[in-house]
């Protein structure tokens, strides 16, 4: 049984810091990025595409092997493989201020593990082997989104906008909970899976008692939503 626990992080604004310039560090910038997270390289040498993403403001980069008290204001450490002597110094200083810190392949340096991911819009599924076998939670998630096309995103999108409009009209809570079932059981993700965004609009709203202008009450923008 796995000890790590799963959860999801408000990244906003928050500094992560990586410690490596390459493919990893590139793979984890482009995860963190749409996080809203500000992100900080300190590494002698750079992906081309880092190299880019600095040279446009969208990181930070100290260019330069890691020294002890680099990792001060971070919330968040991530570290290519390194070496053990660097790992275990990431270690001794993230301990001390109590940040997490991830280190590549080496879950005894690690205090958390970065999972494999699915997202489609709102929908995020994540996918860990502990560490033990990180090529299969890959392949795992790679038949995941084969699955879970991007109609989920869609689907959620809708529900996003239905929620204050049925929450005015249904104000009681169990009865509001088995509409939201009864939505999700229904067709609606089919004819989103099919691209008719506007028939399941509709069916939707049938299904939860709502109509158009309640929609529109609660978001004069409005608009149908499509896959």
């Amino acid at each position: 049984m796995s000890r790590f626990y799963p959860i999801y992080l408000e990244l906003r604004d928050r500094l992560v810091i990586i410690v490596g310039g390459g493919e990893v560090a590139l793979e984890k910038v482009e995860g963190l990025l749409p996080m809203g997270a500000r992100v900080r390289i300190i590494a002698p040498e750079l992906h081309p595409r880092l190299r880019h993403l600095a040279d446009g403001g969208d990181i930070e980069v100290v260019s330069r092997a890691y020294q002890k008290g680099d990792l001060e204001g971070a919330f968040l450490v991530f570290s290519e493989r390194l070496g053990s002597e660097v790992h275990r110094a990431l270690l001794r200083e993230a301990e001390a201020a109590q940040q997490w810190l991830n280190v590549q392949d080496e879950t005894r340096f690690c205090s958390f593990i970065a999972a494999s991911v699915v997202r489609q819009g709102d929908l995020t599924l994540t996918i860990s082997t502990a560490g033990r076998a990180p090529a299969l939670a890959v392949r795992i998630r790679q038949r995941m989104e084969g699955f879970f096309g991007q109609h989920y995103g869609a689907f959620l999108t809708l529900c996003g906008r239905l929620r204050q409009p049925l929450a005015v009209k249904v104000p009681d809570f169990q009865r509001r909970r088995s509409l939201w079932y009864a939505l999700v059981d229904s067709d609606v993700l089919p004819l989103f899976a099919r691209g008719l965004g506007p028939q399941a609009e509709a069916r939707a709203l049938k299904v939860l008692g709502l109509e158009h202008s309640d929609l529109m009450a609660a978001e004069p923008s409005g608009g149908e939503i499509r896959p």
